[in-house]
Formats: structure tokens, C-alpha cells, sequence
């Protein structure tokens, strides 16, 4: 497995924070904090090799400080890695720990981590908000019912995709669950209506900037987020750096210009900071864990003619998948002969090279890594195997076409994220080296001069 060992990571962090020390006051400065969901950083350092044409996150290597790579968290996926963002600190401590909650029985239908109150640790906007700053979000993961958003759009939907299946009444929800009451009608006249469902298309990344364009220029607030998906929607479908992925984030590079600009007007003293959650890399098979825990009797089924999926009616252990890594969970957590069982079983998948196992990490090793803390296992895949859900076939499956992933160790450099950044005080072309993402969100916190009591991690030495 190509991964740090832990004494490694543990000099790695303590080099780091010598590196990036801060030396003095903060700056106190407005900041719009914009993520490019899936954006490598390669997309903007290498952009001449790959022929991309955007202007602006490539002036933000010359006008401000950027790194070569940002670490990720594990899982290297959205909703953990927009919360640490938002935080500082990892899943197991700010309890976002998977895009979707594990849900053994498989009762519920997009089970996301959709709330706010599920985080528990205060976040960027709470800790603006206290210091006096108005705040403001689109589309932001786990942000339903955000304490300390005045201004708050949140990711959220009822189907995951704009399909016929839409029923028109739904616009009123999301406008709901936005806050101030009202402020979607307010909007309307000016930038039209907003997103009914989880449309990850180019045009849904349009309308969410129209709305954080127009609520930077009414509100003015003092920190604002906002969370663009389709150049993850294009690498997850056609591949990494792939046409469509390169044209879609010229597309967006448009659009970081537009809300620079609309925030600068506001305040030129604004600082933007462009993030993203995690890298990507292409992916070639699946594995599909659940059939060796259905064929050892740790999980039994009844098959339902309603869908593919079969009616769970008794477990023991089972994985909760993760995209690049699988946790794998007991029905009771202190059943030890069932953990015996499950770690022969793992063992044994692992030590055939074709099942695409990098690692298997378990109670105290997980504990470490900051991610899903109550799991008895962690199966850590190959770049290029994906957690697969199949109840039936063989266990590994070949993935036909260009499509990318993530979600796997944060160790592989292909899952390193993005920050590019400048403003008043931000030096120029300062490299940063690679980062820990925990960095960032104390970061935004120093540059706003607002105090994040829960991220222990350094901030970034930023200022000229």
C-alpha cells in the first residue's frame, strides 16, 4: 500500500506546522470561500500542459498563495471533507462521517448527512456570526437548519436528479429550508428560481452562482460559502481531465471571475479562497463487498420483487460503503467472536491481489485516521477498485468507459485537493507546499480575525 506510516505522518504534521506558523495579527478581511467540488490542483498548475483555458485560477498562482496538494480526511468524500473545511478538525470529531448515514436495514432513500445540527463542533459561520460578521451559503453540504447562516441556501433535496418524476411543489421546499423566510421570492424577479433537485449539471452550478452573485451584491457578508458540483458530476461520468471535465471547469473558471468581481465591488478588501474537497482518479473494477458477508451468513436476506435490492432481515456485520474504502460495522459492537469472524474473512479477500485491497485497518489504527470510529474494520481499496453494491454476480466486476472516484486514502497523491487564494495582505505566488486540510478552516478564521476553538491545527502563513 502506498500510504505514510503513522510514525512518517505524525513528523510530516509536526514539519508542518514549523512551515506554516502564523507570525502575527490577523487580517480581519471579508472572505468567500468557494468550493470546486473534485478539483485537482493539477487542473490549475499543469493547466498549460492539458490546454485549459482559465484565466482566473491561474492569476491565483500569481497573485496569491496556493498549494501543491491539500490532504484530505478520511473518507476522501463531499459531505466529511465540506465539513472539515468548515471546521478544522476530522469526521470523528465533527460526526459528518459519510456522505449518506449507515443505514444497516436499508430503509431509507438518500439518507444524507443533510443536517447542520448533526455537526458537532462549531463551525466557520457560528464562529463569524458571534464576532459580528453576517454570513451567508449556497449550497453547502450539511447546512439544512445552519445556526448562524443569515443568509442560507442549503444542499439539499427530495429526488437526487432533475427527472420528470419532479413534482413542481417541490420548489417550495428548498425555499423552506432557506433562510431568511422569504428569501427565495425576494430573489426571484431579479436572478429567477432556484434548484428543485440535486442538479449537479453545469446550468445547476450557474444558478447557484447567479444566487451567491446577487446575495454578495444585496447582503455584503462577511463570510460566505458556496459549493459548485459539476466538475465532479463530469469526472465521475466521462474521467479525470477528460474533455468534458475541461470544459465544464472553463465554465466554471467564468464563473469564480464573475463572484471575485461581484465580491471586490462589495468590498475590495475581500479575500477568496478557492477549496475543494478531494481529488480523483480513474476507476477500473468494483468490489462488491456485500457477497462475501452474504455468503459467510453474517448478513441474511429475503429477496424483494419490488427492487433489486434484497430485504435485510438479520445481520451481524456488514460494510458501510464509502466509495474508495468500506467500514465495516457490527450489529453489536462488543460481539468479539463476530469480529474474529469478519477479520479471518478480510484477510482472506486481501491476500488475492485481483480483490483490489490495499488495507485493512483495525479499532486502534482506525482511531488514528479520524474517520468512522465505530467501525470494527476499515477496508481500504486500491486506487481504481470502488466500493461496489451488488447482492448478487462476483465479487469484482470490470467498470467499462471513462469514469473517475474518490473516497480512497487520503495518503494517495491522487486525492489531494485544491486551495488557490488571494486578496489584500495574501502573498503573491507564495506555494504552500502540501497542506492537511484541518489548516483551512483556522485559516479563514485568522484572516477574518474570529476565533475557532475547536481546530487545534496551525493556520497557514499567508500574509505578505
Amino acid at each position: 500500500m502506498r500510504h505514510l506510516t503513522s510514525r512518517y505522518f505524525r513528523h510530516y504534521m509536526a514539519v508542518s506546522a514549523l512551515l506554516f506558523v502564523v507570525a502575527g495579527s490577523s487580517i480581519a478581511a471579508p472572505v468567500l470561500m468557494i468550493s470546486v467540488d473534485g478539483l485537482k490542483p493539477e487542473y490549475v498548475l499543469e493547466a498549460d500542459a492539458r490546454g485549459l483555458r482559465i484565466p482566473y485560477l491561474r492569476s491565483l498562482i500569481s497573485q496569491g498563495a496556493y498549494a501543491e496538494g491539500v490532504v484530505g480526511v478520511w473518507p476522501t468524500i463531499t459531505y466529511p471533507s465540506h465539513t472539515t473545511l468548515v471546521t478544522g478538525v476530522s469526521p470523528a470529531e465533527h460526526g459528518i462521517l459519510a456522505n449518506l448515514e449507515f443505514d444497516p436495514q436499508h430503509h431509507f432513500k438518500e439518507s444524507w448527512f443533510w443536517y447542520a445540527a448533526q455537526i458537532r463542533v462549531p463551525t466557520l459561520w457560528q464562529a463569524a456570526h458571534a464576532a459580528g460578521l453576517s454570513t451567508a451559503s449556497v449550497g453547502w453540504p450539511a447546512t439544512v437548519g445552519a445556526a448562524g447562516i443569515d443568509y442560507l441556501i442549503p444542499e439539499y433535496w427530495r429526488i437526487s436528479g432533475p427527472t420528470e418524476d419532479l413534482n413542481p411543489s417541490d420548489r417550495y421546499l428548498i425555499a423552506a429550508l432557506s433562510l431568511p423566510v422569504g428569501l427565495l421570492a425576494q430573489m426571484h424577479d431579479s436572478v429567477g428560481s432556484y434548484l428543485m433537485a440535486n442538479d449537479t449539471s453545469r446550468h445547476g452550478d450557474e444558478v447557484k452562482t447567479r444566487f451567491a452573485i446577487e446575495i454578495l451584491h444585496q447582503y455584503k457578508p462577511g463570510f460566505m460559502t458556496l459549493h459548485l458540483s459539476s466538475l465532479d458530476d463530469a469526472e465521475h461520468s466521462y474521467g479525470v481531465f477528460s474533455a468534458q471535465a475541461n470544459q465544464d471547469l472553463e465554465a466554471i473558471d467564468s464563473m469564480l471571475s464573475q463572484l471575485t468581481a461581484t465580491a471586490h465591488a462589495s468590498d475590495p478588501a475581500t479575500i477568496v479562497a478557492v477549496v475543494s474537497d478531494h481529488g480523483f482518479t480513474p476507476l477500473t473494477h468494483k468490489v462488491n463487498l456485500y457477497l462475501p458477508f452474504l455468503r459467510s451468513g453474517l448478513i441474511n436476506v429475503t429477496p424483494d420483487s419490488e427492487t433489486q435490492t434484497p430485504k435485510i432481515t438479520s445481520w451481524k456485520a456488514q460494510p458501510w460503503l464509502a466509495s474508495g474504502m468500506a467500514a465495516i460495522m457490527l450489529h453489536d459492537p462488543g460481539d468479539r467472536d463476530t469480529e474474529r469472524v469478519v477479520g479471518e474473512l478480510l484477510r482472506t479477500l486481501a491476500a488475492d491481489l485481483n480483490n483490489g485491497i490495499a488495507h485493512i485497518a483495525e479499532r486502534a489504527e482506525i482511531k488514528q485516521l479520524g474517520g468512522f470510529p465505530d467501525a470494527a474494520y476499515l477496508v481500504v481499496f486500491k486506487p481504481g477498485y470502488y466500493a461496489g453494491g451488488n447482492w448478487s454476480g462476483d465479487l469484482v466486476t470490470e467498470m467499462r468507459g471513462n469514469h473517475g472516484g474518490h473516497g480512497f486514502s487520503p495518503e494517495y497523491s491522487e486525492m489531494r485537493a485544491a486551495l488557490f487564494m488571494s486578496g489584500v495582505g495574501i502573498a503573491h505566488h507564495r506555494d504552500l507546499g502540501v497542506i492537511d486540510m484541518r489548516q483551512i478552516a483556522p485559516t479563514m478564521a485568522l484572516l477574518m480575525g474570529v476565533t475557532l476553538p475547536a481546530s487545534k491545527a496551525v493556520p497557514l502563513h499567508l500574509t505578505q
